[in-house]
Formats: structure tokens, sequence, C-alpha cells
């Protein structure tokens, strides 16, 4: 399958070191060699980069490992396909709009028979179980909540509704956001770990990478990153449970709900 990284923080941070560790898993360290993607947040826009390339391979992809772009809000994607072509459009993170706001999606999984009508203003461009999920779910919260942005804790309750309903068609580790929250839930594998002051030095597990934080950071600053599976070797990461939905507000967990 998949594997997923995000990052929210509480000043806007750049996810080199991160993507780094995590591309080297597209193709080189790990099978996920059929395209990646990422989108960073900045203010009211998306920067969104996808290709159906291997991220090892993907000239695109190395100039993300050389270009600091700082966002609060980062979401990426490398992917092993299972329903769908590999093909540009068939690759993640999918990015669409809803209440003024642009909401971007991931997802690691196989959903089995599901193929709820959409018969609004969101239908997919590809041909996978993701983009058709992330339509359906922006659907429903549409139908829900009308043209009135709730509030984060309402968002939150009916997002955790749907991914119980999602879920149950198989495998939905899944992250999203509107820019100023990251929601991620899990149906097998997903793990965290928040990054504050005192900050220390954290070594990859895929690349012989090293960095200390406490020199490129403020105490004040704090950042959480979410991934499939832990990025380095010398850090404590946090399992999310089965069927866990986790909410991510200024680079820490502020709510959690779980399935089981």
């Amino acid at each position: 399958m998949c594997q997923l990284l995000g990052m929210n923080c509480n000043v806007p941070t750049d996810i080199v070191f991160s993507f780094t560790g995590f591309a080297t898993r597209g193709g080189r360290t790990d099978e996920h060699k059929d395209g990646w993607g990422i989108a960073f947040f900045e203010g009211a826009g998306v920067r969104l980069f996808v290709d159906h390339e291997s991220a090892v391979a993907s000239p695109v992809a190395e100039l993300i490992k050389s270009y600091p772009i700082k966002s609060k809000n980062v979401i990426a994607h490398i992917r092993k396909a299972t329903q769908g072509q590999v093909a540009l459009e068939n690759c993640h993170p999918f990015i669409r709009e809803l209440w003024g706001r642009y909401w971007v999606f991931a997802h690691n999984g196989d959903l089995k028979g599901f193929s709820p009508a959409l018969d609004g203003a969101f239908r997919p461009v590809g041909t996978t179980d993701s983009e058709h999920a992330f339509c359906y779910l922006l659907q429903q919260l549409r139908r829900r909540f009308g043209d009135t942005p709730p509030t984060l804790d309402a968002l939150r309750q009916e997002i955790d509704q749907l991914t119980r309903e999602i879920a149950s068609f198989g495998v939905f580790n899944m992250m999203l956001s509107d820019g100023t929250a990251l929601f991620a839930h899990c149906s097998t594998r997903l793990h965290y770990i928040v990054r504050q002051h005192p900050f220390t030095q954290a070594k990859l597990s895929d690349e012989d990478l090293s960095v200390d934080f406490s020199e490129v950071t403020t105490p004040n600053d704090r950042v959480a990153v979410i991934v499939t599976e832990p990025l380095t070797t010398n850090e404590t990461w946090h399992s999310f449970e089965s069927g866990e939905l986790k909410l991510f507000v200024e680079g820490a967990p502020v709510a959690s709900t779980s399935t089981t």
C-alpha cells in the first residue's frame, strides 16, 4: 500500500528533513514507486506538486528536498497502486474547494466495493478509490453544514462519523487539512511525534542524514509530524490506535476519537 506524511506546526516550518527520508521509500528503501505528491498550505493558497514517476527518480522530488518551502500544514504521499493506473491524475494529494478554502487529502489503503453516489459538485478526475472517498467526504460535509463553515469541534465529530463509514469498506488511513488544522485517521498504521523545546538531534532511518533542531528553531516552535512508519531512529514516536481519528492544531494533537 501507500505511505503518508503530514506536518502541522504553530509557525511556518520547512519539511525538507522529513521529506528527504520519506521520499527514499518511494522506490529505494521501500516499494512505493507508482507516483508521489506533496501539498503546502501558504495563507489561502496551496502549492501542489505531483509526479507519476517514483519519488527517488523524480526531478520534482529533488526540488522539494532542496527548496525549504515553509508552511504550517503539509500533506505528502508516496503511492503503490492498488486501484487506478499509474497516471498523474491518480497521484495524491488531491485538492478541492469547500467553504471558500482549499482542502487537501491523501489516503493509504484499499476500499472494496466503495462506490456511493456522487451527485454534488465534487467529482473524481482519476480512477482511484481514494479520490472517490475524498469527494464523498466533502459532499457529505456540505450536505451536513450547508454553506456555513462549522466550528472545528462540530467538523471533527462529523469527520469522525464519516471515517467510520468509509473505513467499513476496507483500510482507510488518511490525512485531511484545510490549512488551519490537520485530521489524521488510522485503520492500520500511523505514527506521530511532537518536536518542541528543548529540541534535540534527529537521525533519519532511510538516509544517512541528521539535523540538530536546536540550531534551526526557536524555543517557541512546535512541530507535529505524522507518518505511516517512523522516520527517525533516535526519537520516540507514538502509535495511533486502530480506528483512531486525531486532530492536530498549532503543532499538537488537541483531540482524539477512537472507533474501537
